[in-house]
């Protein structure tokens, strides 16, 4: 038989109602604090508060402000009937996280550390994609706040200017967390990569492989804040070395709801439009390039040195193994899981903008540069 599975906030509600049917605890006494709870049970605050806010509504306890939690006025024989299952599917609380896609490694990553995060501490996920389209992003948050969720983790969609459903959220003081995008003109909590720092980790890297006309090639930037700082750090990488900024070599238009086939001819006319060009930033699309590439007879790294923005799923078995700048895709998920709990519980009113270190690794997809006989 498969044994079933208790959420410690339920384990912990067990323990205080045992506790009070034994009259280890008299009414009216003082129960321990959420600290003291959480540090015995080796779990988070919110996962305390969370098992007292049940016992509060089912009058096992109460609480004064600012002096504790204590047990009820009642008798051994009243606590026996309470049952700790009972209302458990009205109160477990529940957080919805929308996400454009679902189609590769790192949006499964991020979903995965908000379910590491979230399930550790009595929480439940509510998940829907919003298949890149505002409209979706829209009518998904007005059922998710429909459906009685607590809070909100949303990833926007790229080209998001505004949206008066988020722009709502926040005014209200609605839990939300923005993850790997901020929005301009709106103040609220956001967790990202660091991609100012990565595109500037990305450019030195060929800079010192002896690369000076260095491409950048993405999805719109503008609206989409990871693509801006990504497009910002090249420039100015490139100022700092002292290279001149060719916008002629930066493509920033790729579509993600092009075909294949589209964004590898938009990549290749790309690439003859700029014979110079010995190494490519890739923000979006990075396989399609070295695809693009091939087909067009330009060897990779010879020729064209790439490094990717995220990496694959098995480099190893890529036909060119690809360099690439990795985000810490757990940990920006489990991030945000514990910045929503926070925001649930009250800690801090303050809005908290978390950027997270990326890790660039090299492999086969770029090499010392040579002088290019590409021509247009």
């Amino acid at each position: 038989m498969v044994k079933k599975f208790t959420p410690m906030y339920k384990k912990i509600e067990t323990f205080i109602i045992e506790q009070i049917r034994n009259e280890n605890w008299k009414p009216r006494s003082r129960i321990p604090s959420e600290n003291e709870l959480a540090e015995q049970f080796g779990v988070s605050r919110i996962t305390v508060k969370n098992a007292l806010t049940t016992l509060v509504d089912k009058g096992v306890v109460y609480r004064l402000q600012g002096k504790g939690t204590f047990v009820s006025d009642h008798s051994p024989e009243d606590i026996s009937n309470i049952s700790t299952e009972e209302k458990a599917a009205h109160t477990v609380p529940v957080i919805g996280f929308l996400l454009p896609r679902l189609d590769n490694r790192f949006t499964a990553n991020l979903l995965s550390g908000i379910e590491d995060s979230l399930s550790g501490n009595g929480y439940q996920l509510l998940f829907a994609k919003t298949n890149d389209s505002q409209e979706h992003e829209i009518l998904r948050i007005q059922e998710m706040k429909q459906a009685g969720v607590k809070g909100l983790i949303i990833y926007p969609v790229e080209g998001e200017h505004y949206n008066n459903e988020i722009l709502s959220l926040t005014l209200n003081r609605f839990p939300l967390v923005l993850l790997d995008r901020e929005l301009k003109g709106v103040d609220t909590n956001s967790i990202s990569s660091d991609n100012y720092a990565a595109a500037m980790q990305a450019v030195n890297h060929l800079h010192e492989l002896g690369h000076s006309q260095i491409g950048f090639i993405s999805t719109l930037a503008e609206g989409t804040s990871s693509i801006e700082d990504r497009l910002h750090g090249y420039e100015k990488a490139l100022e700092d070395r002292h290279i001149l900024i060719d916008r002629g070599m930066q493509m920033t238009k790729l579509t993600m709801t092009s075909s294949d086939d589209e964004v590898i001819a938009m990549i290749q006319q790309f690439l003859k439009a700029n014979p110079q060009m010995t190494a490519l930033l890739s923000s979006n699309f990075s396989p399609h390039v070295i695809q693009a590439a091939l087909q067009l007879g330009i060897s990779v790294p010879e020729d064209l040195s790439v490094v990717f923005f995220d990496d694959v799923e098995y480099p190893d078995f890529c036909i060119v193994p690809p360099t690439a700048v990795v985000q810490q895709e757990l940990e920006l998920g489990r991030e945000a899981g514990r910045l929503i709990m926070e925001q649930i519980e009250n800690r801090s009113s303050e809005y908290q903008q978390i950027k997270l270190p990326t890790v660039l690794v090299p492999r086969q997809s770029t090499a010392k540069a040579r002088k290019t006989n590409r021509t247009p």
